[in-house]
C-alpha cells in the first residue's frame, strides 16, 4: 500500500506546497476505514460546484472508479487505479486525450486523488507470484476515503442551499404575483391612492434582480417585495376601514331618523334635554351629508400612464411628435382631440374640476378611442363628469374594457 509518504510527479509537472500537504493529509487518515464508493461519487457530484469541477471531470472519476474491482473503497486492498489513457477515455465516453488530462490535473488540483507516477512515467503494477498487486504506479483514489466524511458534509449543505435558494424563488414569485395583482384590482375598482408610484417601485425593485441572480441576491429582492406588499395591503386597509365607518355613520343617521316617530314628537312633551339631544342629531346628520358630499367631490387619482396608453393607443397620434411620454403631454393632446371632437371648453373644464385634469384627459382619451359608437362627445362627457360628481363613476373599468379589446384585437391579427 502506497500511503504515509510523499511523491513527486514525473516529468515537467511542478511540485506544490498543496500537493505535500494533501498526500501528508492523507497519510495522517484513519487506517481500516471504508466507504462504498458510489456514495463517495455521489456526494462528489453533489459538491461539484464547491470544487469549481465540470461535468466531464466527473465522467473521469466515474471511469476511474470502474477499474477500482472491489464495491468498498478499502485501504488494505490498496486503492491504486492505473488504465491507460485509451482505456480511460473509452469508459469517459470517448472524451478526448487533450480533455482527458485537462479534468485528471482539475480532480488532483481538487484533492480528490493523487498521482503515483512510476520512474518513466508510465502506469502498471508489480504482482507477486499469487498474482497480489505489491506495488501499483498510477491514480491514488485515497483521498475518496479519507475525504469521505467530509465530502457527505458538502453534499449536505449543497443540497440544504439548494433547497434555500428554490424557496427564496417560490416565495418572490407569490409576492410578485400578489403585489402585480392588488396593485392592478386598486386601479381597476378606482382604490384611493398613488399607484402609478407603488407600480413605478414595484418596477424598480424587479430592474435591479440580475438575469440570473443568486440567493443573497434573490433573498434581498424579495424583503424589498414583502415591504411592498405590506404598503401596499396598508393603504388598502385604511380605505376599507374609511369605507366601513361611512357605511356605519348612515346606518346610524337612518336608524335615529326612523326612532323619531310622528307619535312621539307630536303627543309628548319635550324638555330641553332632548331639544338639545334633537338638535345634535341634526348637527350629526349635517355633518354625515357635508363629509360624503365632499368625498364625492374629491378628484380620483391618476391612472399609470403606460396602462392608459395600452387602453388607449389611438391619444398618442395627438402627441408632439406624434407620441406621449409623461402626462404633460397626453393632456395636450386630450385638448387637441376635444376641440376635433366638438367638446366645448366649458364641458372640459367642469370635467377636470370633477375628475382632475389627468382623468380628465383619460376620459378624453376613452372617448376618442370608441369615437365610432359616441354620438355626441360633448354629451357624453357632461355625463361622466356628473357622474363623477355624484361618485359613481371609475375610469378603472372603462379602461380595463379599453385594453382587453385591443389585446383580442391583437391577437386575432396575429
Amino acid at each position: 500500500m502506497q500511503t504515509g509518504h510523499v511523491t513527486t510527479p514525473f516529468g515537467r509537472r511542478p511540485m506544490s506546497l498543496a500537493l505535500v500537504k494533501g498526500q501528508m493529509a492523507i497519510a495522517d487518515s484513519n487506517p481500516g476505514a471504508r466507504i462504498e464508493k458510489w456514495k463517495v461519487f455521489r456526494d462528489v457530484c453533489e459538491a461539484r460546484e464547491r470544487f469549481g469541477l465540470q461535468d466531464r471531470a466527473l465522467a473521469v472519476l466515474d471511469a476511474l472508479l470502474t477499474f477500482y474491482p472491489n464495491g468498498e473503497l478499502d485501504d488494505e486492498h490498496g486503492l491504486v487505479v492505473f488504465p491507460s489513457n485509451a482505456q480511460l477515455s473509452v469508459r469517459a465516453h470517448g472524451i478526448t486525450e487533450t480533455t482527458l488530462r485537462r479534468h485528471l490535473r482539475a480532480l488532483v488540483d481538487a484533492g480528490l486523488i493523487q498521482r503515483r507516477d512510476s520512474p518513466n512515467g508510465k502506469r502498471y503494477a508489480h504482482r507477486n507470484r499469487d498474482g497480489e498487486i505489491e506495488q501499483a504506479y498510477g491514480f491514488d483514489l485515497t483521498p475518496l476515503l479519507a475525504r469521505a466524511k467530509e465530502l457527505a458534509m458538502l453534499a449536505q449543505d449543497v443540497a440544504a442551499e439548494r433547497m434555500r435558494f428554490r424557496r427564496a424563488k417560490e416565495a418572490l414569485t407569490i409576492c410578485r404575483r400578489d403585489v402585480r395583482k392588488l396593485i392592478s384590482a386598486a386601479v381597476e375598482e378606482g382604490a384611493s391612492g398613488n399607484w402609478g408610484k407603488v407600480e413605478t417601485t414595484y418596477i424598480d425593485i424587479l430592474a435591479r434582480l440580475p438575469r440570473y441572480p443568486g440567493r443573497t441576491q434573490v433573498e434581498a429582492t424579495l424583503d424589498e417585495m414583502e415591504l411592498l406588499r405590506e404598503e401596499v395591503l396598508n393603504i388598502l386597509e385604511i380605505q376599507l376601514n374609511t369605507e366601513n365607518l361611512n357605511g356605519n355613520a348612515i346606518q346610524n343617521e337612518r336608524h335615529i331618523q326612523n326612532s323619531n316617530t310622528e307619535s312621539i314628537n307630536e303627543f309628548e312633551p319635550r324638555s330641553e334635554k332632548a331639544e338639545d339631544g334633537s338638535q345634535a342629531e341634526e348637527v350629526h346628520a349635517e355633518s354625515v351629508t357635508q363629509g360624503r358630499q365632499k368625498a364625492k367631490s374629491e378628484p380620483i387619482k391618476a391612472f399609470p400612464l403606460g396602462m392608459v396608453l395600452r387602453a388607449c393607443p389611438q391619444i398618442a397620434d395627438y402627441g408632439p411628435n406624434g407620441g406621449i411620454e409623461h402626462w404633460h403631454e397626453l393632456m395636450k393632446a386630450a385638448v387637441v382631440v376635444r376641440s376635433m371632437l366638438g367638446v366645448s371648453p366649458s364641458a372640459y373644464e367642469e370635467a377636470c374640476n370633477a375628475m382632475g385634469p389627468e382623468n380628465a384627459a383619460v376620459a378624453m382619451a376613452c372617448i376618442l378611442e370608441r369615437s365610432n359608437f359616441i354620438t355626441s362627445a360633448g354629451g357624453y362627457l357632461r355625463d361622466l363628469t356628473k357622474r363623477s360628481q355624484r361618485g359613481e363613476f371609475s375610469l378603472g373599468p372603462m379602461l380595463m374594457a379599453l385594453m382587453k379589446i385591443n389585446v383580442d384585437g391583437e391577437q386575432k391579427i396575429a
